[in-house]
């Protein structure tokens, strides 16, 4: 008897402020893994993101449009009721170092517990990424430095005019 093709859907949630090539590496990835892929930005604003969850969106889409299967959404919450909403069965995350992967795989037998069958597939950091965080890119580029190369031109363009205008507003 034939099996039935099952259409797979995952969602890639982070904070994505702002996105990097790190991230686009994963979601490339992400995108010929999966039937359907849906980057998710979580909306948290405790963390007092440079860029609102309005403008990290709108950043994902303009850099994510080649791909066909992939989609971008806004949450908050619970990642796994999130992914509930979509039928999605896996999370993608990414693992850079040792570090990542022990708070990574605390989230995903939490995520696991809270919804039984929910998936987390991990993805190594492409290793030209694997140093790579938005918070070190923020900071680096605060203080002068290049970030050319780390994270897509139009994000670059961004974050110089977001520091232009909190510089502005300290002067």
């Amino acid at each position: 008897m034939p099996r039935k093709l099952r259409s797979v859907t995952a969602i890639y949630p982070g904070s994505f402020d702002p996105i990097t090539n790190g991230h686009l590496d994963l979601i490339e990835r992400g995108s010929h893994l999966f039937d359907r892929l849906i980057v998710s930005v979580l909306r948290n604003d405790s963390k007092e993101p440079l860029f609102s969850a309005e403008e990290r969106v709108e950043m994902l889409r303009e850099v994510v449009q080649e791909y066909a299967n992939v989609e971008v959404s806004c949450f908050n919450g619970l990642v796994v009721e999130h992914a509930a909403a979509y039928s999605a069965t896996v999370l993608l995350r990414g693992i850079r170092a040792i570090s990542d992967y022990e708070y990574e795989l605390q989230m995903a037998l939490m995520n696991r517990r809270l919804r039984p069958g929910m998936e987390t597939v991990f993805l190594l950091a492409n290793e030209a990424y694997s140093f790579i965080s938005s918070r070190l890119v923020k900071q680096v580029f605060g203080l002068g430095g290049s970030i050319s190369g780390l994270v897509p031109p139009s994000v670059e363009e961004r974050l110089g005019r977001r520091m232009s205008e909190i510089r502005k507003k300290g002067a």
